[in-house]
């Protein structure tokens, strides 16, 4: 399956919205709705599959595999998180080349010193900015397809370190060579909107919802001058309410017939998942009998 490009989407001016999507479910559902791109959050990936906080606890193997599976499921190009680069240097390039591989269309690789912590908790810790630049030119290098493998720079400074470094260090992660800068956790209307005017490389927002990071329209982020924004957690936190509410019902009431609660329908759901194409080898292959004679 051809995916779309991102680095043709972003040079022809296009907004990119990319959903975050934990889960195959959720990937399905994104194909009914319809979306170009979306987004593997390592935050919402390890909870999906492992129940585990975004605290460096999965391996970059399991990220793989789970990177791969998303990319076969969707239709959307698959922009994807790859924490630290999980280690030094030959861990960013084998990073890189497998997420490469696994059909990622854009890696994002982070600035934060190992175990890395979710950009929206505390207790976050930055390497130089030098050891950064650094894996963004091992990253950039480790690419078999530069044209369509895009490399995305975040900083976690502005917690540790400031305003001012994570300015700094999306200037300097844009020399590197990094393809889309990404300013981890802003405080503010203000910040957003210096950083559009301060960084030149093409800028990602991040739109966590809950998080500390002031959550705009995407009409008014295209107009500050970022050219994508991504929305890591949305769909899991949604799904999540919906399974507490369902769940808390059939406690209480001991019965499934909640009229009121919405219900994805179970036809709809079987087809988008695949299930006419089994039907229709069923009908084709299966067994039957006629006239008491197996064939």
């Amino acid at each position: 399956m051809t995916k779309p490009s991102l680095r043709a989407a972003i040079e022809a001016g296009e907004f990119v919205v990319a959903p975050g999507v934990p889960d195959m479910i959720a990937g399905l559902v994104s194909n009914k709705v319809g979306f170009d791109f979306v987004y593997a959050s390592g935050y919402w990936l390890t909870a999906s599959a492992h129940g585990l906080p975004d605290a460096g606890l999965a391996t970059y193997t399991q990220m793989r595999d789970r990177v791969a599976t998303l990319a076969k499921t969707v239709n959307a190009g698959v922009i994807a998180d790859a924490d630290t680069g999980y280690g030094g240097l030959l861990n960013v390039h084998h990073t890189v080349r497998g997420y490469e591989e696994a059909g990622a269309v854009a890696v994002q690789i982070e600035d934060q010193e190992f175990p890395k912590k979710c950009g929206h908790t505390p207790f976050k810790r930055v390497i130089p900015v030098q050891d950064m630049a650094e894996k963004i030119r091992v990253a950039c290098e480790a690419r078999r397809d530069p044209r369509e493998t895009l490399i995305i720079a975040r900083t976690d400074a502005r917690q540790p370190e400031g305003f001012e470094s994570a300015v700094r260090r999306g200037i300097a992660y844009g020399e590197a060579g990094a393809d889309i800068i990404f300013v981890e956790a802003l405080e503010s209307e203000q910040e957003l909107k210096q950083v559009c005017t301060r960084i030149s490389t093409p800028l990602l927002a991040n739109m966590a919802a809950g998080g500390i990071t002031p959550i705009l329209p995407v009409d008014e982020l295209r107009r500050l001058g970022f050219c994508m924004a991504i929305f890591p957690g949305l769909a899991s936190l949604a799904a999540a309410a919906a399974v507490e509410t369902i769940l808390t019902r059939l406690k209480q009431s001991g019965t499934a017939h909640q009229p009121d609660v919405p219900l994805f329908d179970f036809d709809t759901f079987n087809r988008l998942i695949g299930f006419p194409a089994v039907w229709d080898l069923e009908e084709k292959w299966a067994r039957r009998k006629d006239a008491g004679v197996e064939r």
